[in-house]
């Protein structure tokens, strides 16, 4: 598919990742569209592309890739301007087809389920990518661009990749939010961030290995109450911790023991 022209919406974090993956496969990208224009010519640059402010499009592109914040998405679709036999998708996991007007005939769903960071480099191998689309040939040209980069390539309803994601923010965001914390609290010790890295890769690998539901351990999980107890007044440095450390270790009793009633 060298010829399969490619432009984007967007600049940021997943624009960036697949325009930049992308045109290593070949892909020609013909123009970035975003709001300012500091990282948006960054990366047509990057890629032999044009930048615009303006989601028109005027030339011959087989796909336009949306990847803006959830909440713009509405207002974006709604304002493209192109062929009406170009492929429009989006990459966001919790939103439908239903969000594109009617105006857009060919639309799809380009879900790649992965967290992205600027300056890191992400392997697009095995990468799962989760696909929609308004017909069968717009299905199958998402999925040819997807096994170019190498991803392992998935057709799910718009209800199956809601939760995919929702399943996304708990494993990711939530567990980034849990490592933040034990970040505070090992500083609050006088240790750094690092004294905490073999135990949390233990703690992925044996969760891959035998299951994160077998492999629980610590006070919450043998209800031991008296350092559950010790645990929440070390935490008087902030209350929001506190209410975390409450809500997180009530639920895991409650899956593991099912006989307690105690206030913590």
């Amino acid at each position: 598919m060298k010829e399969f022209k490619i432009s984007f919406i967007g600049a940021g974090k997943v624009a960036g990742a697949l325009c930049r993956q992308l045109h290593s496969e070949d892909f020609s990208i013909r123009k970035i569209v975003s709001a300012t224009g500091l990282r948006g010519k960054s990366l047509a640059r990057s890629c032999n592309a044009e930048w615009s402010q303006t989601a028109e499009f005027n030339s011959d592109e087989d796909l336009i890739i949306a990847a803006v914040p959830d909440d713009r998405l509405p207002w974006i679709l709604h304002n493209i301007l192109c062929p009406a036999k170009t492929i429009v998708a989006h990459t966001a996991g919790s939103i439908g087809l239903d969000v594109f007007p009617a105006s857009i005939k060919n639309k799809g769903v380009f879900y790649p389920l992965q967290t992205f960071s600027e300056n890191r480099l992400i392997s697009f191998k095995e990468l799962p990518f989760f696909l929609e689309a308004s017909d069968s040939s717009v299905l199958q040209t998402l999925r040819k661009v997807a096994l170019r980069l190498g991803a392992k390539v998935y057709e799910t309803s718009t209800d199956q990749r809601k939760m995919l994601h929702l399943a996304a923010v708990f494993a990711c965001n939530f567990t980034n939010h849990m490592l933040s914390a034990g970040k505070t609290i090992s500083g609050k010790a006088g240790f750094s961030f690092d004294i905490l890295k073999p135990l949390i890769n233990e703690t992925i690998i044996k969760a891959f290995d035998n299951g994160p539901e077998y492999s629980q351990t610590g006070p919450a999980f043998r209800n031991d109450t008296g350092t559950i107890k010790r645990h929440i007044d070390l935490l008087s440095f902030s209350p929001e911790l506190q209410g975390i450390y409450r809500e997180i270790t009530q639920s895991i009793i409650k899956l593991y023991n099912n006989d307690s009633d105690d206030q913590l």
